[in-house]
């Protein structure tokens, strides 16, 4: 079964939504504050997270920014507030979706599976692509530069797919975009941006700036990696 956990100070919202989730094969785990959700992650390891990010106390941003520094596990911010800067600001911090609030159910069941099969299908082809100073293993959703091994979120990682699946060809935003899924139509090209800037920053190195992904001004981006020739 599918493990989900929550991390919502609305107890009653929660609860109700743990039952509506079983109904689906989900098993949603309910934290109501940040020091009960990061013990409830620890011991739990659920497949996603669901984090409020209006919380007492430690917000949802600096839950997802302390989740970041130790795990890939897909989050999506669940937000009562409307404005494209803290939909904008969850996607800078390594969110992978985000939904607001209200919300009817079977729209949140509707994002977790998009989600979860989004994070499977970016694994489920076999195979390495290989570019001078970067691997990108298809078989483990494994990404190494220079051969140190790099840490990247599912949202990350399909993007870097994506770029380096079409090597060398210009990409727009709404090309990538379209490929992601999942992404609110409304932040555009400024969700692309942070996406594309937070995966440089992960694929350089404390000798080396980003060099495998080139902006082309006017229209996107294009990877520009050099591939390998087969032995």
């Amino acid at each position: 079964m599918t493990k989900v956990l929550i991390i919502d100070d609305d107890r009653k919202h929660s609860e109700l939504l743990q039952a509506y989730f079983k109904r689906y094969g989900i098993n949603l785990t309910c934290a109501f504050n940040a020091e009960d959700g990061f013990k409830k992650l620890a011991r739990t390891e659920p497949d996603l997270l669901l984090l409020d990010v209006m919380l007492p106390g430690m917000d949802g941003f600096e839950i997802c920014r302390e989740v970041r520094k130790k795990s890939n596990i897909p989050i999506i911010m669940l937000t009562a507030r409307g404005d494209v800067i803290d939909r904008v600001s969850g996607l800078e911090l390594g969110a992978d979706d985000y939904v607001g609030k209200p919300f009817e159910p079977r729209e949140l069941v509707a994002r977790v599976q998009a989600t979860l099969r989004r994070a499977e299908q970016t694994g489920s082809t076999m195979g390495k692509l290989q570019f001078e100073g970067l691997t990108i293993d298809t078989e483990t959703r494994s990404v190494a530069v220079d051969n140190v091994a790099v840490d990247l979120t599912s949202m990350e990682y399909e993007l870097l797919l994506i770029l380096a699946r079409r090597h060398g060809r210009k990409l727009s935003r709404d090309e990538i975009l379209s490929e992601l899924r999942g992404i609110d139509a409304a932040l555009l090209t400024r969700s692309v941006d942070i996406m594309v800037s937070r995966l440089r920053q992960k694929l350089g190195t404390p000798t080396k700036p980003p060099r495998f992904i080139q902006t082309v001004w006017g229209r996107g981006y294009s990877f520009v990696g050099v591939p390998l020739a087969d032995d």
